[in-house]
């Protein structure tokens, strides 16, 4: 069952945020990953996993315009050659053994060319590094609920325009107040995961009721949200600015309504906001993890 309670706490946060949110001051960054109209590419790499599935994509690009040029240029001859105007006698064989061996081999060794390159970056992947920062994701209809495990805090993150699902006035406001654009509609959520640039990041995803999936583009990364299972990705975003990503797996009747926000800071701002947001909500205290930590 939705969590109900939570869900109107944070309609109704959305709808009265203000200034004193730990995230007010994060508020002039770069928008980055987002979605562009009439965009066929890639949004930007700004992580190492991301720029590798770029290479790879380009790469595959290359051996398969490479393989269908040569398969029209075989259909050209032919079509050219063994016409019925050039060719009025039909051959009579049934098969070419040669021929045949050859056909099921060379495709054989170019998949296996293919995997020499795309299976180190797939296990790159799935490597999960030790994370500076943990958090932990999970999946609800129609939102995401968030928890930094180190310090023991957490909230929900709901879009910007919740309930209403369309851009009113009253949604324009807010978009504004949280420092978006009407272009961000659809994409902005009243509260978004701050994470530090430059650092090992390590989301651990879940779902709450049904199957999620937590991506972000421009990171190059993507898990589903299953309940009663705890999966994992991870990222190192190189570059300050906010990125978007949203729920990529059909999750029921407002599942187009399910964005994720990300704000990647300098360490010094991360620092700064992780001060507010533990007192904000209620969170362990860093001085108390360094004791605990020194014990």
């Amino acid at each position: 069952m939705m969590r109900l309670s939570t869900l109107f706490t944070g309609l109704s946060a959305a709808l009265g945020a203000g200034a004193a949110s730990a995230q007010s001051s994060l508020e002039n960054l770069e928008i980055i990953g987002k979605p562009v109209q009439g965009g066929i590419g890639f949004q930007p790499a700004v992580t190492e996993l991301a720029e590798e599935i770029h290479w790879l994509d380009n790469f595959l690009l290359v051996i398969i315009t490479v393989i269908t040029l040569f398969v029209v240029a075989l259909l050209a001859i032919v079509v050219f050659r063994y016409n019925e105007k050039r060719n009025p006698k039909p051959a009579t064989f049934t098969h070419n053994s040669p021929l045949e061996v050859a056909w099921t081999i060379v495709p054989v060794l170019i998949l296996v060319f293919i995997g020499a390159f795309s299976l180190p970056v797939l296990f790159k992947q799935q490597r999960i590094p030790e994370g500076d920062v943990v958090i932990k994701a999970t999946g609800y209809q129609w939102y995401w609920g968030y928890e930094y495990v180190d310090h023991e805090f957490g909230f929900d993150s709901f879009m910007i325009g919740a309930g209403e699902n369309r851009l009113t006035p009253e949604v324009e406001e807010q978009l504004i107040e949280a420092g978006y654009t009407t272009d961000e509609f659809l994409l902005a959520t009243d509260t978004a995961i701050v994470v530090p640039v430059n650092k090992t990041i390590v989301i651990q995803v879940t779902g709450g009721d049904v199957i999620h999936s937590w991506t972000i583009p421009a990171f190059g990364v993507k898990q589903d949200a299953v309940p009663g299972r705890l999966a994992a990705l991870w990222f190192t975003a190189k570059e300050e600015g906010v990125y978007f990503g949203q729920c990529s797996e059909l999750c029921g009747q407002a599942h187009a309504y399910m964005p994720i926000t990300v704000k990647v800071v300098s360490e010094e701002a991360y620092e700064q906001w992780l001060d507010g947001a533990i007192e904000e909500y209620a969170g362990t205290p860093r001085s108390v993890d360094v004791a605990a930590a020194a014990e």
